[in-house]
């Protein structure tokens, strides 16, 4: 569901889905975030790391088989928040140093690393919210005097009836041929 709502003169911009807690809902909840910011015109990076990372939290941690994890992405002013909620409210997130050799256990360092605050909220039980923000940079103004301002092709001109060198000659009437050279 897309959303758009005037609220204190700043446009709100939300997209929520649901999806399976499986790798394969972990890999469409980036790629749906990836395509709804392309969308939004916002930059990729690093929101969608941070939503690659919180949801497959979600689908390696707080997967209860039969229930569905949520995406939700909203912009207020110059705030991107990513929302994944789960339905294992029993297990939180635990930010922890991992061992040299470990395959797993950096997620949150990364979310931690990308985002400007992150935390979790216990919601309804049995559900957990876990969620980041990123701020997002203040959009640019083009510039009059870049190469790319102004028009990139030549303005149209109607034909006038008179023949371009550079076009080829006109076919000959049926049944002659042309001369060669």
């Amino acid at each position: 569901m897309n959303q758009k709502l005037a609220a204190a003169g700043h446009a709100v911009r939300n997209f929520s889905v649901l999806l399976s807690p499986t790798p394969r809902g972990a890999r469409l909840a980036r790629l749906f975030a990836t395509e709804q910011l392309r969308t939004w015109g916002l930059p990729l990076d690093p929101a969608q790391l941070v939503v690659a990372e919180l949801a497959n939290n979600a689908v390696t941690h707080g997967r209860v088989p039969g229930r569905n994890v949520r995406l939700l992405l909203y912009v207020v002013g110059g705030t991107l928040r990513i929302e994944v909620t789960d339905t294992r409210g029993d297990r939180l997130p635990d930010l922890h140093a991992p061992e040299p050799d470990a395959e797993t256990g950096r997620g949150l360092a990364l979310v931690t690393a990308l985002a400007d605050r992150w935390g979790v909220i216990p919601g309804p039980p049995p559900r957990k919210t876990v969620w980041a923000e990123l701020t997002l940079p203040a959009p640019q103004s083009p510039e009059h005097n870049s190469p790319r301002s102004g028009r990139t092709c030549a303005p149209y001109a109607p034909p006038t009836g008179e023949k371009a060198p550079h076009q080829a000659p006109p076919l000959p009437p049926a049944g002659q041929t042309h001369p060669r050279e």
